[in-house]
């Protein structure tokens, strides 16, 4: 039996944008537009806020949201979603799905739950794609990713890869991981690799200790909002009805 669940790991201390999760975006918080497309996905068999911040908890509440409490000592979104899914019985995937991607795609979480369904060898799974603008592959802030013809992962990094002695096809990594509820368990019992500490990128934990990564390819990504700015710019975007409101909601 397949029972997915979607898990949105949310802390309030973000050093670049303290409150991210609460910040009011095209009338809601940033958290309750990622939480209202996640709820679009016809896959998950629940979509739970993980949060250790009465603030964050009580506002996720007050829209129905369903809420897990979490321990505040975690160095990661991963570490608080483990803490979860080590108490669920009978869930065999779980998404981990970033807090503050508002247009993240409902049919993309079905799309990784789907092939987590139909190929159970896969362990760990992500998405990529193609950069509208090459150019963004130089910023560090934009995660890269090289895979196999298989769609397993090679490498992620901060810098552009594959180096290019002509042109080259760069890949944005998208932040959404699915993972088979074991896996995600043992990945939070490793310690920090090396590779992981020099890029600050935890996935490359998982390469590291021989963990295959399955990357499917979609045409396009959601922007994150890292700060102020990039909140004002999705203004915009989340503003038209096309875009705000979810498509098939539960």
């Amino acid at each position: 039996m397949i029972k997915a669940v979607g898990l949105i790991p949310a802390r309030w201390g973000s050093t670049r944008f303290p409150g991210k999760p609460l910040h009011i975006i095209a009338g809601k918080p940033l958290l309750q537009h990622v939480w209202e497309r996640c709820r679009c996905a016809k896959t998950l068999a629940a979509v739970i806020i993980a949060t250790d911040d009465m603030r964050i908890a009580e506002a996720a509440f007050s829209w129905g949201a369903e809420v897990s409490l979490t321990s505040p000592k975690h160095r990661s979104g991963t570490d608080r979603i483990a803490e979860i899914a080590r108490k669920m019985r009978g869930v065999s995937h779980v998404l981990n799905i970033q807090g503050d991607e508002p247009l993240v795609d409902p049919t993309l979480l079905d799309r990784l739950v789907r092939q987590m369904q139909n190929r159970p060898e896969i362990e760990m799974i992500t998405a990529a794609h193609p950069f509208e603008n090459p150019a963004d592959a130089q910023s560090p802030h934009q995660v890269k990713a090289v895979f196999d013809r298989h769609g397993h992962a090679l490498y992620f990094s901060r810098s552009p890869i594959p180096f290019a002695r002509g042109s080259a096809n760069y890949f944005r990594h998208q932040g959404i991981y699915g993972y088979r509820r074991e896996t995600l368990l043992r990945f939070v019992r490793w310690q920090p690799s090396p590779l992981e500490r020099a890029e600050a990128l935890e996935q490359l934990r998982a390469l590291e200790n021989g963990v295959k990564i399955h990357v499917v390819v979609t045409r396009s990504g959601s922007p994150g909002v890292d700060t102020p700015a990039d909140a004002r710019a999705l203004e915009l975007q989340l503003a038209s009805p096309s875009r705000s409101r979810p498509r098939h909601p539960r």
